[in-house]
C-alpha cells in the first residue's frame, strides 16, 4: 500500500532533528537511512524514496515528506539523483500504518507524557508533575494580522458582529506593526469568537459553544467540544507540551539559555541564562512605534517545527488560571471557573525569565494588552 506524502509545510521537524551521519538498517525492510544535509546545514537521517520532480521523497518514522531541492544541500541532491526507488508494498503486504497528515500550515504534536513546569528557577506556580496530552494538531506560526483581518471580515457578514469590538476598558483593536505581523491586543473572548468564523468558513465544526448554540457574540465564558474538527485555543498543557518540542527539563524549546538570535524579546541582565550581548528590545525590530513585533515564523523552529513558541508576543490559552494538581493528569484543561485565563511564551516585550517553557502568565480574558494567539486542532473522536 502506498504511504501518503506529508506536505513540505511540514518539513520543519524533520530538519530540527540533529542526528548522527552514520547509516543505520530500517528495522521494518533493511533499507538503508541515508544522511540529508539541509540548505542550513542541519543533518537528518530517513529513508530516501523516490524523485518527485524538483522534490526528494524521504520517509522517516513511518511519514513521508517531499523535500525541495532547495532545501537541500547540492550533495545531497547528487546523492539522490544516484539512488534506486524505494519498492511499494505489494498488495496484501503488511505495512505500519502512517502517522495522520496534519494539515497545511500545522504540525502534528504526538500523544505522550511529559514533565510539565519545572522546579529550574523557583516559579512558585509551576509544580513540575507529569502529564498525559492526546495528539493534537498545533499551528506552526502565531496568527498575524492579514489572517486576523481576512477571517474578521468574513465573520463580520456571517453572524460574528463584535469580533475585536469588546466592551471592556481594554478595547480589543486588533493591532500588528505589519499583515505579516503576529495580530495583538485581542482579547480572549474576541479570540474564541475569530476561531469558531474560521472554523464556519472552512468548512468545519466550530468547538465553542453557549447554552448549547454557536458561540458568536458576547463575553461569556463559552464551552469547548474538543473531539470538534474546529479551530480552538490550544489547553496550556497542550501549549507547553508543543513548546517543549520533545525536549525536557529545559527552559526554552532549544535548551537552558537564550539570545535574540533565537527569540524576539526584550535581554535583559536579572538572569544569567540571557546571554544576549545587547540589552533590551531586539535590535532588528525596534524601529518606529511599539510593538517591536517580527514576522511570523522569522526565527528557528523547535523540534516540532513550531516558530515563536517563545518571544514575539504571548499567546492565550483556552484554561482558567489556577494552581497545578500534585498528581498525574491527562488531557488537562484548567480550573473549572476563574477570573484570568492564561497566557504563554513571553513577548517583544518581556525579559528571558517570561519567555520559558514553564513561566506561567495570565489576564484577564475581556483585557487585551499585547498579548495573541496561535490555534490548534483536534485529531477528532
Amino acid at each position: 500500500m502506498t504511504t501518503p506524502l506529508r506536505r513540505p509545510t511540514l518539513l520543519g521537524p524533520l530538519f530540527a532533528l540533529a542526528l548522527t551521519a552514520t547509516l543505520a538498517l530500517h528495522a521494518q525492510d533493511a533499507a538503508p537511512l541515508q544522511s540529508w544535509i539541509a540548505s542550513d546545514g542541519r543533518v537528518i537521517q530517513a529513508k530516501f524514496v523516490k524523485l518527485d520532480g524538483e522534490s526528494v521523497v524521504i520517509e522517516k518514522d513511518g511519514a513521508r515528506f517531499a523535500v525541495p531541492f532547495a532545501k537541500l544541500s547540492p550533495a545531497s541532491v547528487a546523492l539522490a539523483r544516484k539512488l534506486p526507488p524505494l519498492p511499494e508494498s505489494s498488495p496484501g503486504e503488511s505495512s505500519t500504518q502512517p502517522p495522520p497528515s496534519a494539515p497545511v500550515g500545522f504540525a502534528l504534536i504526538p500523544a505522550g507524557t511529559f514533565t510539565m513546569g519545572d522546579s529550574l528557577d523557583g516559579d512558585g506556580d509551576a509544580t513540575p508533575h507529569q502529564v498525559n496530552v492526546s495528539a493534537f494538531y498545533m499551528q506552526i506560526d502565531e496568527i498575524n494580522k492579514a489572517q486576523w483581518d481576512a477571517v474578521r471580515s468574513w465573520g463580520l457578514k456571517h453572524g460574528y458582529p463584535d469580533i475585536a469590538t469588546n466592551l471592556a476598558k481594554d478595547v480589543g483593536t486588533a493591532t500588528a506593526k505589519a499583515p505579516d505581523h503576529p495580530v495583538q491586543s485581542v482579547s480572549w473572548y474576541d479570540i474564541v469568537k475569530w476561531c469558531n468564523a474560521h472554523s464556519e468558513k472552512d468548512g468545519l465544526t466550530p468547538c465553542y459553544t453557549l447554552d448549547g448554540s454557536v458561540y458568536r457574540m458576547g463575553s461569556k465564558p463559552p464551552d469547548c467540544n474538543w473531539s470538534a474538527t474546529g479551530y480552538r485555543l490550544p489547553s496550556e498543557a497542550e501549549w507547553e507540551k508543543a513548546a517543549r518540542g520533545g525536549l525536557s527539563g529545559k527552559r526554552f524549546p532549544w535548551g537552558d539559555t537564550i539570545t535574540q538570535r533565537q527569540a524576539n524579546y526584550g535581554s535583559d541582565k536579572s538572569v544569567s541564562y540571557d546571554l544576549n550581548p545587547t540589552r533590551g528590545a531586539h535590535p532588528t525590530y525596534k524601529s518606529g512605534n511599539p510593538p517591536f513585533t517580527s514576522p511570523v515564523g522569522k526565527f528557528p523552529s523547535n523540534g516540532y517545527g513550531l516558530h515563536d513558541m517563545a518571544g514575539n508576543v504571548g499567546e492565550w490559552c483556552w484554561d482558567w488560571y489556577g494552581p497545578y494538581p500534585a498528581s498525574e493528569e491527562t488531557d488537562p484543561r484548567g480550573a473549572a471557573t476563574g477570573s484570568c485565563r492564561v497566557g504563554r511564551g513571553g513577548g517583544w516585550n518581556n525579559g528571558a525569565k517570561s519567555c520559558r517553557v514553564a513561566a506561567r502568565g495570565f489576564g484577564i480574558p475581556t483585557n487585551s494588552g499585547t498579548v495573541g494567539f496561535r490555534t490548534a486542532r483536534s485529531l477528532g473522536p
